[in-house]
């Protein structure tokens, strides 16, 4: 059974850096894109970063790009995703997720298979 477990989460001020990592079992982690989605309080889901199963396709949001990075270690069955530059829109629980096998990862993207419990990052002075 799929599992995708978050860590690293917190608090730090504007300009202050985090990196999430994410934990992945249960199945062939090599085989799906695997990307992050956050949801801000009384706020919709918003597509973070999807990053394809070879790492070969990379996207962001537009709001993320140049201050957040993606990567994957299919070794390790672990997502990262590196944040710099935080600010307080950033402040959300973020959620690892999973996309279907086949599946391509798109700007944006929400619509994925499966979900870990989330982790909260807050940006606050």
């Amino acid at each position: 059974q799929l599992q995708l477990v978050e860590s690293g989460g917190g608090e730090v001020q504007p300009g202050g850096s985090l990196t999430l990592s994410c934990a992945v079992s249960g199945v062939e982690f090599d085989t799906f894109a695997i990307g992050w989605v956050r949801q801000a309080p009384g706020k919709e889901d918003e597509g973070v970063s999807c990053i394809s199963s070879n790492s070969n396709i990379i996207m962001y949001t537009d709001s993320v790009k140049g201050r957040f990075t993606i990567s994957r270690d299919n070794v390790k069955s672990t997502v990262s995703l590196q944040m710099n530059s935080l600010e307080p829109e950033d402040t959300a629980v973020y959620y690892c997720a999973a996309a279907w096998p086949g599946h391509r990862c798109y700007r944006g993207m929400t619509d994925f298979r499966s979900r870990g419990q989330g982790i909260q990052v807050t940006v606050s002075s």
